[in-house]
């Protein structure tokens, strides 16, 4: 696998065959191995250029990440027993990480106190390497084939309101009765006017909703909700600690907006450091 991708980095068999200080033709012979084993051909040899295969192309795209991995696993011993130590750069998403993503953090830096973090929050979508970032938490689909993502629980939105609104306008028995409630509004959300919820058994629904707050920012639609001015569809881990203490009460809680994927990404690090190597395992372990 590292073979073949240091062929296609490389543009040639003879350029990665004198990066590996081994012959062509061993080369040739590694890449040959592997497409006998899978059945496929993964490479268009010609003259004067290699062109992936759409096999070659997903096959590629795996094992950057997937030696990547070994990489983190199989770091040197001295590595090993360094202490963690330097600055980590990390990108992530406004509300995940004002709510979550900083007390980790300071968790780590109180377990590894000779790391010093600069973390920036941004819900837009970042060029890791471009930009000087070790990490990024993203929240969707992948976009960046090139990174190693490792998947974290699904960003689960539910719904939420205090006490004293409920006292106030009564409790939803179901979701088409948020019509007649006041549901707190994301501005930069493309549908102003519903949301769509899924329920048991994966049932749909698309609900009719309108209020009279609306805020582009998570944090400040979670204040309005403990404020009393109505029920907001938030992420349960912005609001869990809320729940938990009573400050908020879960609404309809069999339904919730569809979970979508959350990742911690880098980019493959042939080399990973002892901060690098911890900050991962840490975080995985906190969200995974």
């Amino acid at each position: 696998m590292a073979t073949f991708v240091r062929v296609i980095e490389a543009g040639s068999f003879a350029a990665a065959a004198e990066i590996a200080r081994v012959s062509p033709a061993m080369v040739a012979k590694q890449i040959k191995t592997i497409e006998a084993r899978l059945g496929a051909k993964l490479i268009h040899r010609t003259t004067r250029r290699h062109q992936l295969t759409e096999i070659g192309q997903l096959y590629y795209e795996r094992c950057k990440r997937a030696l990547a991995e070994v990489a983190l696993a199989e770091a040197s011993a001295s590595e090993l027993q360094s202490a963690p130590r330097g600055r980590l750069r990390l990108v992530a998403p406004v509300s995940f990480g004002t709510q979550n993503l900083v007390p980790a953090l300071i968790d780590y830096q109180n377990a590894y106190p000779d790391v010093s973090i600069e973390l920036s929050l941004d819900n837009n979508v970042h060029d890791l390497v471009g930009e000087g970032f070790e990490l990024g938490i993203h929240i969707g689909p992948l976009t960046d084939s090139s990174l190693v993502a490792r998947p974290l629980t699904p960003y689960r939105r539910i719904l939420a309101a205090s006490p004293d609104y409920l006292a106030r306008h009564g409790r939803p028995a179901s979701p088409e009765d948020l019509a007649n409630h006041l549901c707190l509004g994301h501005s930069y959300w493309r549908m102003q006017d519903r949301w769509h919820l899924i329920g048991p058994g994966d049932e749909m629904r698309d609900v009719l909703i309108s209020g009279k707050f609306s805020t582009n920012q998570g944090a400040a639609l979670r204040m309005a909700a403990l404020s009393g001015a109505g029920i907001a569809l938030q992420p349960e881990l912005l609001l869990a600690a809320d729940i938990a203490e009573g400050r908020l009460e879960q609404v309809l809680p069999e339904w919730s907006y569809r979970p979508v994927p959350m990742y911690l990404v880098y980019a493959p690090n042939r080399r990973p450091t002892a901060m690098l190597r911890t900050v991962i395992d840490f975080l995985v372990e906190r969200f995974g």
